[in-house]
């Protein structure tokens, strides 16, 4: 999995600053001897001790030449999505003896992608850089920010603050040096009022502020891979449960919503699970005002229904619920993988 279990809780937030977020590295002072796009990838970084290119050693991070003039090296970032930023890892993985000495960080919020006339705010004061270590890092000022959940979220015909709201970061390094990954946790943020009465929205998206908050097992992959954008690339970009040898045994995780909202449209996306798919599933909704859900009743959305190996399932007709609800619960028999979930409905 990407992250243990005994990391930060911000950990379990969603990566703004990952490929498959849809996040780009824009641009860096330098990255003579590896590229600055291997900050974002979602694979852990690797170690090749043959590996060699005509510039020198090979490494799996952005790395930049050794500084013979002043100043430091730097690396822009756009976010997957604006957000609310919680954290950061720091990750200086393999690189030992040519990480940075320190880093700091600075974000911005340019949701029109002009990050060269934004204001800069620090988000992340001198932080020194150990090797081959995660340095996880809380952004200044986040313990004292109000979390973006069902009681807390900004009410639709109000204007959504943007001052703690960010689309861009920036990664200082003193003075040169690796960096192997940089991620970026945090909450979507997103303005609902640009949404029109009707409009189909995919309720269980992350790039649209969903999140997956439990489960009952992630062996092999973490749940939020649920939520990304597009199809999973491969049996690891989706969430996995281990082989349960318990009868009747069932696997579950809870996703809370983008936005409360009826669902009318169902995807359940099995790709690249091929001998190790669930048999079947049901889904189920609640409406509760926070992610205390004890006590809160279920109601089914789609009865228990058989799965396929590698495949897209699509509902309509069999949706059995027409109530709005802020949670979902996703069990599947007896274990295994699923790709991708789609939960296309109206903002209630």
């Amino acid at each position: 999995m990407e992250q243990e279990q005994n990391t930060p809780a911000f950990t379990h937030l969603i990566n703004l600053a990952a490929e498959r977020f849809g996040a780009k590295v824009l641009w860096c002072t330098d990255d003579f001897f590896a590229e600055k796009e291997n900050l974002i990838k979602a694979e852990n970084p690797v170690f090749i001790p043959e590996k060699f290119t005509e510039r020198g050693k090979w490494m799996d991070g952005w790395e930049s030449r050794r500084k013979r003039s002043e100043g430091h090296d730097m690396a822009i970032l756009q976010l997957g999505a604006a957000g609310v930023i919680r954290g950061f890892d720091v990750d200086t993985s393999h690189f030992l003896g040519n990480q940075p000495e320190y880093c700091t960080i600075e974000a911005c919020y340019a949701p029109d992608g002009d990050w060269e006339k934004a204001a800069w705010v620090e988000v992340l004061g001198k932080t020194v850089l150990q090797p081959g270590a995660h340095h996880f890092v809380e952004a200044v000022g986040s313990s004292q920010l109000p979390v973006v959940g069902r009681g807390d979220r900004q009410p639709d015909n109000q204007q959504p603050t943007t001052d703690n709201l960010f689309t861009h970061v920036k990664l200082h390094i003193y003075p040169d040096g690796g960096v192997a990954r940089f991620r970026v946790y945090g909450e979507v943020q997103r303005d609902w009022r640009t949404v029109t009465p009707g409009e189909l929205v995919d309720l269980a998206a992350a790039q649209n502020g969903a999140l997956a908050i439990q489960c009952n097992d992630m062996f092999f992959s973490h749940m939020n891979n649920l939520l990304m954008p597009a199809r999973g690339i491969n049996m690891g970009d989706g969430w996995e449960t281990k082989r349960n040898r318990t009868p009747n045994n069932k696997d579950w995780v809870i996703v809370r919503l983008a936005h409360p909202g009826i669902i009318r449209k169902v995807l359940i996306d099995t790709a690249h699970f091929k001998g190790n798919y669930p048999d079947s599933f049901v889904l189920e909704g609640c409406t509760s005002n926070s992610d205390d859900l004890s006590g809160v009743p279920w109601t089914t959305i789609i009865p228990r229904t058989k799965l396929q190996a590698h495949h897209e399932h699509l509902f309509e007709q069999e949706i059995a619920c027409t109530a709005p609800v802020t949670h979902v619960r996703l069990s599947i028999f007896p274990d295994g993988g699923i790709s991708r979930l789609r939960l296309w409905g109206t903002i209630a």
